[in-house]
C-alpha cells in the first residue's frame, strides 16, 4: 500500500478516531477500553508532550488515515528516564500486512533519535501475537511478561514487555 507517512495535525483527529475506535470496539489487540470522540483525539494531540513523536501514515490516493504511532516519555518525574520513550502502533484493519506499519517505524524511530531517545518500550498484549511479529520484525525483543498486567472486559490479560534500543 502507498502512503505517506507525516507528523500529526489536529486535523487528524477524526481519522485517528476512525483508526482507533473499530481497534477499542473490537476488544482483541489493545488494552485500551475507552472509544474516544474527535473532540476527545484533538485535545490528547493538542497537549501532546513536546519530546513525543507522532506520525500517522495517510493513503496516497484519498489521504486517508489508515494507521498512526507514537512515542511518549516513559517518565516525567525524573530525567533518568529521558533517553527512553514509550511506542505504540495502530494500524486499521483494511491496511493491515501491507507495509504500513513498517513505514511508520522508519519515520518514527529517526524523529524519535533527533529528539534524544535512545530506547523505545511496548507492552504487547500476550495474545496479540500479529502485532508481537511486527515489532520483533523491527528489531524490538522481548525483555520480560508481566502477568495479569490489564484486565480488559473482565478477563486478565498478560503483556509482553518488550524494548528496542534505536
Amino acid at each position: 500500500m502507498s502512503v505517506v507517512v507525516r507528523q500529526v495535525m489536529l486535523d487528524d483527529a477524526e481519522g485517528i478516531t476512525n483508526v482507533l475506535n473499530p481497534i477499542v470496539a473490537e476488544g482483541l489487540y489493545t488494552v485500551l477500553d475507552t472509544i474516544f470522540t474527535p473532540e476527545q483525539e484533538q485535545e490528547f494531540i493538542a497537549q501532546f508532550p513536546e519530546r513525543g513523536v507522532f506520525t500517522v501514515a495517510l493513503t496516497e490516493e484519498e489521504s486517508t488515515i489508515v494507521g498512526f504511532q507514537n512515542v511518549e516519555p516513559f517518565a516525567q518525574y525524573t530525567k533518568a528516564f529521558d533517553h527512553v520513550g514509550i511506542i505504540g502502533t495502530f494500524v486499521s484493519e483494511m491496511a493491515r500486512g501491507k507495509g504500513v506499519s513498517k513505514q511508520l517505524f522508519h519515520a518514527t524511530f529517526d524523529i524519535a533519535k533527533q529528539k534524544g531517545y535512545e530506547k523505545l518500550f511496548a507492552y504487547v498484549r500476550s495474545d496479540n501475537e500479529r502485532a508481537l511479529a511486527v515489532y520483533l520484525k523491527q528489531g524490538f525483543e522481548i525483555v520480560g511478561i508481566a502477568k495479569k498486567h490489564a484486565k480488559v472486559r473482565g478477563n486478565y490479560i498478560d503483556e509482553i514487555l518488550i524494548e528496542k534500543f534505536l
